[in-house]
């Protein structure tokens, strides 16, 4: 029987090949004499952030082609207030609330739930949102708040959580949902006078639930180009020499360069899960972009008993509130700015002190350039 695990980093290498990676590299700057204007990419998803500078893709490429970064970092687009309901919770009596990482060091108006829990808050991370179960069975007096984050990736666990939660009838178990979509926010970034944008590498993860179809309105809307891509460096350059050909070619198509993972349905039994349980929002604040329609999710009414934010309606804080002065987190996330551009980047903020959630994040843009950006 074969080794399964060297199979799996053979693999994993044939995507990171120098060579492979080099060839598309001088494919790319070949075909990017032909474009008739700059091209102008922006890769949404942190996890791509960090691929393009972990393995140096931007010296990879010609001056005529750039990288943008977006908003695809769930705990990145979080706005203060939100965080600050998180803190409010978690602050109650005889509450626990949970989450997931890097919650915990966002700051908000009071401080991070980390704070919070140094001030004797009982504040708990989880692996998987499923271990809110236990938790919620094994504290029957308390109420348990899962504040759920994520993109459409994450959703359908927050979904199953709560259908397991009904099944079992656990009553102390309440939801504060956070859930965001990634084609409002990209409209809004591309509507946006100062958008250079002109080409999209959309997000993978998002797209094996959803499946890439989501973005077809967009790339018709906009006629842009948009591939969908894997997150190794290898992925990466063909996804980039796609989209180079499709501009040089003059087309605006959508692609799957991701297909061992990818499909345009998506996901079909995860969809019909949050369907299930969730609609959309009416309007969400999002960090640096403000308030755009249609862009999350909420628990349907019929499950208004078990939502936290109307079980907690009464202590949570409902007003917008300004990001630090300092701080260029809602500029990036907008594709107006990079993380060099701001002037507490790497000095006043650091992942040991972050001032914003970019630097907070594994996948924020921030924390790429600093974990493998030169200072």
């Amino acid at each position: 029987m074969p080794n399964l695990d060297l199979i799996s980093l053979d693999l994993i290498e044939n995507f990171r090949d120098k060579d492979v990676i080099a060839g598309f590299a001088k494919k790319i700057a070949i075909l990017a004499q032909s474009l008739k204007e700059k091209l102008v990419i922006m890769e949404v998803c942190g996890g791509h952030t960090h691929t393009i500078m972990r393995y140096g893709l931007t010296q990879l490429m010609p001056e005529n082609i750039e990288f943008i970064h977006g908003p695809g970092c769930p705990v990145c687009v979080m706005p203060k207030n939100r965080i600050n309901q998180a803190y409010e919770i978690a602050m109650q009596k005889d509450t626990i609330l949970l989450s997931l990482g890097d919650m915990i060091k966002i700051p908000g108006s009071y401080g991070s739930l980390a704070d919070a829990r140094a001030r004797g808050a009982s504040v708990q991370f989880l692996y998987s949102p499923l271990q809110a179960l236990e938790i919620a069975k094994n504290n029957p007096q308390k109420k348990v708040v899962f504040f759920a984050i994520g993109f459409e990736t994450t959703t359908p666990m927050t979904a199953a959580l709560v259908e397991k939660a009904l099944q079992e009838n656990i009553t102390n178990l309440f939801f504060h949902i956070n859930h965001v979509l990634v084609p409002p926010p990209l409209c809004a970034i591309l509507d946006s006078k100062n958008s250079r944008i002109n080409a999209l590498i959309a997000p993978s993860h998002v797209s094996v639930i959803s499946g890439a179809k989501i973005y077809k309105d967009i790339v018709e809307k906009y006629s842009i180009p948009a591939v969908v891509s894997g997150f190794e460096p290898v992925d990466m350059m063909e996804s980039v020499y796609r989209l180079v050909k499709q501009k040089v070619e003059g087309g605006s198509e959508l692609e799957i360069q991701y297909k061992r993972v990818v499909s345009m349905s998506g996901n079909l039994k995860a969809q019909a899960l949050v369907e299930k349980y969730f609609t959309k929002r009416k309007s969400f604040e999002w960090r640096g972009l403000g308030n755009i329609a249609d862009s999350a999710l909420k628990l349907k009414e019929q499950y208004a008993y078990i939502d936290g934010e109307v079980v907690f309606d009464e202590i949570l804080s409902k007003d917008s509130v300004a990001d630090n002065r300092a701080c260029r987190c809602g500029d990036i996330l907008r594709g107006v700015a990079k993380p060099f551009d701001c002037k507490v980047f790497a000095k006043a903020c650091t992942p040991s002190n972050p001032l914003g959630s970019c630097m907070v994040s594994s996948e924020g843009a921030c924390a790429a350039y600093y974990k493998y950006g030169t200072l």
